[in-house]
């Protein structure tokens, strides 16, 4: 009585939890153009690099805010200790005859003026600088949007794998079923052998353990892919395998090459960032150079029982010049050249490294599509292999044993031809990213 009311009460609830599991889940079919949006969209490493970039224009607008005039208005109330002020000079004051003067307060307003005109190119080559930095700055986003994209590629692929894998267990997992029953239906009848029923059997475990493992992943690689698009974890993504065309006339490995010193942005960056060090040499040498700029004032005092000075404005020419510059510029000029020659040093490194990535990127995509020429004929072959295998069972010809081996090899192929595929599409956007025109065909 007891279990009986134990099954009533607990097991309707568990089977309402595992319904309500399952609809919680949101199924969802998503493209492949949607997923590099959506990662573009959700990348917290972009956001960082656009940062970045808002961090180099207020670097410019800071080097082109030096040109404007500088203007400095201070002011001043004192409380004096009522000093004894003797007056050595007649102002023609009734009080300006040597006579002591109290004071106990004074008050005064400053006001500069500086506009600068020469500034030893100093303000120029900022200006220039920063904006070569910014530049380079908007091109390193660039190349992280094709790394994102990238990153979208091969998170679809390794999704679509998963999910075809999945797809093929669970048909072939059928088949077992399927013959599993027949199998025992001859044996109860006495026509079939109890060890070929157990092979069957043993058969249709083996696949069943794999699709636990296939599903397993299947279902962290959509967990991952939906991290990766800021989607909610549990939602249940499906793609779309039309999208794995790929194209056999490609060009030749030059001509790769040649694109790729075209576009690449990271190439590109640091073009900018060389002409930015160039830049900051001539800076540099604007220190030997004095500081010329146009100045004015004004000022007002008044110290009660003194004097009072209103209108008190003055304009003029100030030169500066800081003579340890002379000797502490040296250092400065070496330092900026030091980081030239470490830029150049760079884009000899990048200019090889593109090169051996164009001819790995260009090296693997012609060998995924030399294999799905040969997986299509495999599963030609396999099929094949399987209807012989199939027909001389029947026969009698041929054991189980060897019957499950070639359907085995038949799965096995319908599986590396599905990958194969989705490995050459992959391979071919690999190819136009190393090339820096992913985001062109985006």
């Amino acid at each position: 009585m007891k279990i009986a009311r134990f099954r009533n009460i607990v097991l309707p609830a568990v089977t309402a939890f595992w319904v309500f599991s399952a609809t919680a889940q949101t199924e969802r079919s998503i493209s492949l153009s949607e997923a590099m949006q959506m990662a573009i969209k959700n990348s917290g490493a972009l956001h960082i690099a656009n940062a970045q970039v808002q961090e180099a224009v207020a670097a410019s607008k800071q080097a082109k805010d030096n040109r404007l005039p500088d203007l400095k208005v201070s002011a001043s109330y004192l409380r004096l200790n009522s000093p004894d002020v003797t007056l050595k000079v007649k102002l023609g004051s009734s009080n300006s005859k040597g006579n002591p003067v109290s004071v106990s307060e004074a008050s005064y307003a400053l006001g500069n003026l500086s506009v600068p005109v020469f500034g030893g190119f100093r303000i120029k080559y900022g200006i220039e600088s920063a904006q070569l930095l910014e530049a380079a700055a908007r091109l390193d986003v660039e190349q992280q949007k094709e790394a994102i994209l990238q990153n979208a590629v091969d998170g679809y692929e390794i999704l679509f794998k998963a999910q075809k894998t999945v797809e093929l267990l669970r048909e072939n997992l059928k088949s077992q079923e399927q013959r599993v029953s027949d199998f025992t239906n001859l044996q109860n009848n006495g026509v079939l052998a109890l060890n070929d029923l157990l092979k069957a059997k043993l058969q249709k475990s083996n696949i069943e353990l794999t699709l636990m493992d296939a599903e397993s992943n299947l279902r962290m690689t959509r967990v991952n892919m939906c991290l990766l698009l800021g989607l909610p974890e549990n939602t249940v993504l499906t793609t779309d395998s039309s999208i794995f065309k790929f194209k056999t006339e490609v060009g030749s490995v030059a001509d790769w090459e040649q694109t790729a010193f075209r576009n690449r942005k990271d190439m590109a960056s640091l073009m900018q960032r060389e002409k930015a060090s160039e830049v900051a040499i001539k800076a540099a040498k604007g220190e030997y150079y004095p500081g010329l700029a146009v100045t004015g004032g004004y000022i007002a005092a008044n110290v009660p029982g003194l004097l009072t000075v209103s209108n008190a404005v003055n304009v003029g020419i100030g030169l500066q010049y800081n003579v340890s510059s002379l000797w502490k510029t040296p250092a400065k000029i070496e330092s900026a050249k030091a980081r030239l020659i470490e830029i150049q040093a760079n884009q000899s490194i990048l200019s090889d490294g593109v090169r051996l990535q164009i001819n790995q990127a260009y090296e693997a995509y012609m060998l995924a599509v030399k294999k799905i020429d040969v997986f299509v004929l495999a599963i030609d072959q396999a099929e094949e292999n399987y209807r012989i295998s199939k027909n001389k069972y029947d026969n009698k010809l041929l054991t189980l044993t060897e019957l499950i081996d070639a359907e085995v090899a038949l799965l096995q192929t319908r599986i590396n031809h599905a990958e194969a595929k989705a490995d050459a599409y992959a391979a071919y956007k690999k190819l136009q990213t190393t090339a820096g025109v992913l985001l062109d065909e985006k």
